[in-house]
C-alpha cells in the first residue's frame, strides 16, 4: 500500500508539517484585482483567436478577457462555464503552455503569453463564490440518463443534460466524485478541497442525483442501467495500471496513481510514506507528478527513469522543467531491466531504424521506493462494446457501438487524456443524447 511504512526506507514525516504545507501551496496562486485587469489589458483580442482554436472546449477566450478588463469577471466566468462547466478545474490544471498560451500572439512579440490560466481562474473563482448556479434548468423532459463515472468527462455530459431538462443519475464506484480531479492531480495544482467543492457546485443546477460504490461489473451492469433509463454515458476511465514486465522484485514497488491518489485524500500529508531514493519509471504526467511531490515530502534523491529521448516525453517541457526546478533528476533513453532488493537495473537505449533498441549498457540506482507510471488500462468495459487500442471505439459524437450508449474521456478512443478533453467530450455527447432523445428540439 501507498502509506505501508513497513519497508525500510518508506517513512512517512521526513518533514514538519509546516514544511510539508509550504511545499503544497498553489503553484500558480490566484490573481488579484489589479493583477487580472493588467493581464487581461495585455491581450490583443485577435479576430481569429489561435487561441480559442487551440483550447479543447472552444471557450472564447478574447470574449472572457475582455470582459475581465471591463471589470465584468463574473460574466467572464459565465462565458467559461457556458462551454466547460468544469472551467475552475481546468483553470488550475490544464497545461495551458501547450494548448492556448501556446497559441497566443503576444509569445511572437513578447516571447511571453497572456496568463489565459491564471486570468480563467480569476474569473471562475468569482463567481463559484457567489451561492447561485449560474444556469438554470429547461422544462422537464421526463427521460431518464445514467452517467457512469464521476469524473470530468461524466460531471460535464450530467451538467448538459440536466441544464437540458433530463433527470440524471450517476454511479461511481468510488465513495466520492471527481475522479481524475479528485484522485489523480498533484496536490500543489489544486490545494485544498476544491475538486470536492467544485463537484457540489455544478451539481447545484438540480436534476441530478448520484450513486456512490457502484461500478460496472460489481453490483452494475450495462443491460440493467439501459433497461432502466432512456441513454446511457459511459465515463468510467482508466481504472487499470500497467505492470513493470522486468525480472526480480522491489518491496517498495508500488503504482504511482495509487500513491498520488493516497497523497490527494491525505489531510496533512505528513502521513503519507516516501522513500530516501525515489525511482519513478515512465514520461507522462504521472510521473512527473508522483516525482515532484515525492521530492515536496522530504525524499533526498528523486529520479524519473524514461525509455525515449526528451522531445518524445508526453510531459510537456514546462511539466519537466517544473520537475527539475524542484530537484529531480530526469534520465532520458533509460528502460527498467531488473529489480533488485537495493534498487533498479536500466538499460540504455537508443532509437535506431525507426526503433528503441539496449545499447548493452546498464546503469543501476539505489531505490527503497519505485512508483511505476508507465501507463493505465481499461477495466471494467462490457463486452458488448467494441474496443480499439484498448478503448471502447465511439464516433465523433461519442456514440459507442451499442444503440443508446455513449463514452468519453480517457476510457474511450479520441483525443488527448486531459480534463479539458474529457470535458468536451462530455458536453459533445450530452448534446448529441440530447438531440437522440428530443428528435432535436
Amino acid at each position: 500500500m501507498p502509506n505501508d511504512q513497513s519497508t525500510p526506507g518508506i517513512v512517512a514525516g521526513r518533514l514538519s508539517a509546516d514544511q510539508i504545507a509550504r511545499n503544497f501551496g498553489d503553484l500558480h496562486p490566484p490573481l488579484d484585482d489589479h493583477e487580472a485587469r493588467v493581464a487581461a489589458d495585455r491581450c490583443y483580442f485577435c479576430h481569429d483567436a489561435p487561441c480559442m482554436t487551440a483550447c479543447p472546449t472552444s471557450i472564447d477566450i478574447p470574449l472572457f478577457i475582455r470582459q475581465i478588463a471591463t471589470g465584468t469577471a463574473e460574466s467572464a466566468a459565465r462565458t467559461i462555464f457556458e462551454q466547460n462547466i468544469l472551467g475552475g478545474m481546468c483553470a488550475r490544471v490544464c497545461p495551458t503552455e501547450t494548448l492556448c498560451e501556446e497559441a497566443c500572439v503576444r509569445n511572437d512579440a513578447e516571447c511571453q503569453p497572456v496568463q489565459i490560466g491564471r486570468l480563467q481562474r480569476y474569473a471562475t473563482d468569482k463567481l463559484m463564490a457567489k451561492d447561485k448556479h449560474p444556469f438554470t434548468r429547461a422544462t422537464a423532459t421526463g427521460k431518464r440518463v445514467a452517467v457512469v463515472g464521476a469524473g470530468p468527462a461524466g460531471l460535464a455530459c450530467a451538467h448538459r443534460l440536466a441544464m437540458k431538462g433530463h433527470d440524471v443519475t450517476i454511479f461511481d464506484g468510488r465513495t466520492k466524485g471527481g475522479g481524475l480531479n479528485e484522485f489523480g492531480i498533484a496536490a500543489y495544482k489544486a490545494p485544498g478541497n476544491f475538486a470536492q467543492a467544485e463537484l457540489d457546485w455544478l451539481l447545484g443546477i438540480g436534476g441530478i442525483s448520484v450513486e456512490y460504490g457502484k461500478r460496472l461489473g460489481d453490483g452494475l451492469s450495462l443491460d440493467h442501467l439501459q433497461k432502466g433509463h432512456d441513454a446511457v454515458f459511459l465515463g468510467i476511465g482508466l481504472a487499470g495500471v500497467n505492470a513493470l514486465a522486468v525480472n526480480g522484485s522491489h518491496d517498495g514497488l508500488a503504482a504511482a496513481v495509487d500513491w498520488i491518489a493516497a497523497l490527494r485524500q491525505s489531510g496533512g500529508k505528513t502521513d503519507v510514506a516516501v522513500g530516501r531514493d525515489v525511482v519513478v519509471i515512465g514520461g507522462g504526467m504521472t510521473a512527473i507528478d508522483a516525482a515532484v511531490q515525492a521530492r515536496l515530502l522530504g525524499a533526498e534523491t528523486v529520479t524519473i527513469a524514461y525509455r525515449r529521448d526528451k522531445a518524445a516525453m508526453a510531459a510537456s517541457e514546462f511539466e519537466q522543467d517544473l520537475a527539475t526546478s524542484k530537484g529531480v533528476r530526469i534520465l532520458y533513453n533509460v528502460a527498467p531491466k531488473s529489480l533488485g532488493k537495493d534498487g533498479i537495473t536500466l538499460a540504455r537505449t537508443a532509437t535506431r531504424g525507426g526503433k528503441l533498441v539496449e545499447t548493452g549498457e546498464t546503469l543501476t540506482l539505489p531505490a527503497d521506493q519505485i512508483l511505476r507510471a508507465i501507463g493505465q488500462t481499461l477495466e471494467g468495459a462490457p463486452g458488448v462494446l467494441k474496443i480499439d487500442g484498448g478503448k471502447i471505439a465511439v464516433d465523433a459524437s461519442g456514440r459507442t457501438s451499442v444503440t443508446g450508449v455513449w463514452a468519453g474521456g480517457d476510457c474511450a478512443t479520441g483525443g488527448e487524456d486531459l480534463t479539458v478533453t474529457a470535458v468536451a467530450e462530455g458536453r459533445d455527447a450530452a448534446e448529441d443524447i440530447h438531440i437522440s432523445l428530443t428528435g432535436g428540439v
